[in-house]
C-alpha cells in the first residue's frame, strides 16, 4: 500500500474538482463536474463519490491505496462533525458531508473551508512553502482567506475563523452581502472592481475604459487591466483606488498577525507584478510598525490546484484533532 496516496476534493459554487494526489504532492489524475446550482447536496456528493472512483480508475489505483480523503467547501464547517454549518455560495446548511459521502466511499474523510485548503496547498508546495506562518488571500467574486500559524490551519475555537473579507475598511461604506457596510470584500473583490469600473466609465464616457465596456459588453478583471496597461488615465485612476483598498485589508492582516508571508491568489493574481508592486508600496507606507521587517507579499503559485492539494492533506494539518474514521 502506498500511504502517500490521498484524494482532494474542491467543492465550489459552479464547479467541483476531484484529484488523486501522489508522492511529492503531485496531481496524478483529476476530474471535474458542474456543481449545479440548487441541486440537493445528496446528488452533489453522489457525484463526488463517482469522481473519487474515476480518478482511481484512471491511474489503476484502488481505494485501499488511499490514506485519506479531504474536502474543501465554501462556508463555515464543523471539522469535528464533518458538517457544513452554513454556505451561502451553494445554499447548504447543516449538511452532513462526511456521513453522506462515507455511504459511498468508506475511508477517513476530512473537511475544511475551501480558502483554508488553498492556504494549506500553498504552504505545502506553493508560494509559502518553507514558512511557519502565512495568510493566503483570494481575490475573486468575493474575498476569501486562509491562515496558517505554526504549520497548522487556524480555524478559531468554533471553526468560523478567517472570514477576512468581512473586516470593515470603510465605515458606513458599501453594503455587503453579509449585512454589514464597508467590508473589505465590497472594495477588494473582482465584483467590486467591476462595479467601480462601471461608475468610472459612466463618469468619463470618452475614456478608453468606457470604450472597453462598449466593445466587450461588460467589464472583467482582465479588460480593466488591459486598459490600464495602455495608459488610459481613467483606468489608471481606477486601479490606484483598487490597489489602495486591497492594501488596506492586507495592512490590517499584517498589523494583527505579522505572518512571514502574505500570498495573493484568485484569477486576478495572473496580473503579477502589475498588481503586486503597487500593493507592496501602499502596504509599506501604511503598516503600524515600520521599524520591523515587512512580511513578504507574493503571488500564489498553484492557482486552481491549491485547494485540491490542501484538501488532500487536511489530515495532520488541522489545528484541532479531528475524528473522521469509519
Amino acid at each position: 500500500m502506498d500511504v502517500a496516496m490521498r484524494i482532494g476534493v474542491d467543492i465550489g459554487g459552479t464547479k467541483v474538482s476531484c484529484a488523486l494526489v501522489g508522492e511529492n504532492k503531485t496531481i496524478l489524475s483529476k476530474v471535474s463536474f458542474d456543481t449545479g446550482g440548487g441541486r440537493p447536496y445528496t446528488d452533489v456528493l453522489h457525484d463526488v463519490a463517482n469522481s473519487v472512483y474515476s480518478v482511481l480508475d484512471q491511474t489503476g489505483y484502488r481505494l485501499d491505496d488511499v490514506e485519506a480523503i479531504g474536502l474543501g467547501c465554501p462556508g463555515i464547517l464543523d471539522q469535528q462533525k464533518g458538517e457544513v454549518i452554513y454556505s451561502n455560495n451553494i445554499a447548504w446548511e447543516n449538511v452532513p458531508l462526511v456521513k453522506t459521502l462515507q455511504k459511498y466511499v468508506p475511508k477517513e474523510i476530512y473537511v475544511d473551508n475551501d480558502a483554508n485548503c488553498a492556504a494549506l496547498g500553498e504552504y505545502l508546495c506553493g508560494a509559502s512553502q518553507g514558512t511557519s506562518s502565512s495568510i493566503t488571500v483570494t481575490l475573486g467574486t468575493g474575498v476569501g482567506g486562509g491562515i496558517i500559524l505554526g504549520g497548522r490551519i487556524h480555524s478559531g475555537f468554533n471553526s468560523a475563523a478567517n472570514a477576512i473579507g468581512h473586516m470593515v475598511i470603510v465605515s458606513g461604506g458599501m453594503p455587503c452581502t453579509c449585512g454589514r457596510k464597508g467590508c473589505w470584500e465590497s472594495y477588494a473583490s473582482i465584483t467590486a472592481l467591476v462595479r467601480m469600473a462601471e461608475e468610472m466609465a459612466e463618469q468619463f464616457p470618452d475614456s478608453l475604459l468606457a470604450e472597453v465596456k462598449k466593445r466587450s459588453g461588460q467589464f472583467n478583471g482582465k479588460n480593466i487591466f488591459d486598459a490600464a496597461r495602455q495608459n488610459d488615465p481613467t483606468a489608471l485612476k481606477l486601479l490606484d483606488q483598487y490597489y489602495y483598498f486591497v492594501s488596506e485589508g492586507i495592512i490590517d492582516l499584517i498589523n494583527v498577525f505579522q505572518p512571514q508571508m502574505i500570498v495573493i491568489g484568485g484569477g486576478i493574481s495572473s496580473e503579477g507584478d502589475y498588481l503586486l508592486l503597487p500593493i507592496i508600496a501602499n502596504v509599506k507606507k501604511g503598516v503600524y510598525c515600520k521599524q520591523v521587517p515587512l512580511p513578504q507579499i507574493t503571488i500564489a503559485k498553484l492557482n486552481n490546484d491549491a485547494g485540491i492539494i490542501g484538501a488532500a492533506y487536511l489530515k495532520g494539518y488541522q489545528a484541532t484533532a479531528v475524528s473522521q474514521g469509519i
